[in-house]
């Protein structure tokens, strides 16, 4: 089972600082970013992911759409803000049981 500690970081510019995307067999991809521009904590751009307690989420199924609504069920957005490091764990999981 994938964990947030399997995902690369790498660093972006202008309003997002980090991003990790992970694709998983199922055909789904999960995107992670944190910075200025983003639902994240703090919101500031740092190059280091450990600076923050908090980050933005996407998901997207295997055509590149967003998915985050069918996997987060009763979630009325593309995208999640404020999802902590256990917060993504448990959407890793759900998302590896679909």
């Amino acid at each position: 089972m994938k964990t947030f500690k399997d995902l690369e970081f790498k660093q972006k510019d202008n309003f997002v600082s980090v991003q990790a995307r992970m694709k998983f067999d199922n055909g789904y991809e999960l995107s992670v970013v944190a910075g200025e521009g983003c639902y994240s904590e703090p919101r500031e751009n740092n190059p280091d992911p450990n600076h923050f307690l908090a980050f933005e989420i996407a998901i997207f199924n295997d055509r590149g759409d967003f998915a985050t609504k069918d996997i987060l069920l009763g979630h009325d957005d593309d995208i999640k803000g404020w999802q902590t490091r256990a917060d993504i764990n448990t959407i890793m999981m759900l998302i590896q049981g679909k």
